[in-house]
């Protein structure tokens, strides 16, 4: 497990963006019982994290007409128990941190994985993610 003092940085990047942390395997259930749209962030340490998929991320939802109804955030080797019960929701996709998740009404509808951030420029995940939001929310 990660140091606090070295996540916390990074949670915070997207927690004052006004995401929610999903910090237990009830908060994760509790969360994708929710009627509507929930854009679910597992964040990371590695540098596509910080460099693509949070900029990423907070580049679509503050440039998307359409937005999600719920942002969510767990971090992979940090909030072990829900980010567990995440990938439980994403199966059949392989655990994948960082990676960005689209639910509707509790249904995985969209999700990129890291092989799809990695090598690809922020404004590229936040086009993906634009267009995921202009269909689903």
């Amino acid at each position: 497990m990660y140091p606090a003092e070295i996540v916390q940085p990074m949670k915070e990047e997207l927690t004052d963006n006004g995401f929610e942390e999903l910090l237990t395997s009830s908060d994760v259930e509790n969360q994708l019982k929710r009627s509507g749209t929930t854009l679910v962030m597992v964040n990371s340490v590695c540098g596509c994290a910080a460099g693509l998929a949070r900029p990423g991320v907070l580049m679509a939802v503050a440039n998307s007409p359409k937005k999600p109804d719920f942002l969510t955030t767990s971090f992979a080797g940090f909030d072990l128990e829900a980010v567990n019960k995440i990938r439980e929701h994403l199966l059949p996709y392989p655990p994948s941190s960082p990676s960005i998740a689209l639910f509707k009404d509790g249904q995985l509808v969209h999700m990129i994985e890291r092989h799809q951030i990695e090598g690809r420029p922020a404004q590229l995940i936040a086009h993906n993610l634009i267009a995921a939001f202009s269909e689903y929310c």
